[in-house]
């Protein structure tokens, strides 16, 4: 799977998916919050499944 995902990007995917996934312990109880798996996963690995259908592409290294 080749990076499809720049530094501030990954960062931000992350930072968001854990505080969606707080929203599970914090709050009204609601399994929404596990949706916050998805930016986790997808910033720690890099790659987007959504940026490759549409030919977006936001890591400067070819």
């Amino acid at each position: 799977m080749p990076v499809n995902e720049g530094k501030w990007d990954r960062i931000l995917r992350v930072v968001v998916g854990l505080l969606v996934i707080a929203l599970v312990f914090v709050g009204p109880q609601t399994s929404w919050g596990w949706l916050g798996l998805i930016p986790l996963i997808t910033g720690l690995v890099g790659f987007c499944p959504l940026y490759r259908i549409v030919g977006f592409n936001t890591c400067p290294m070819r």
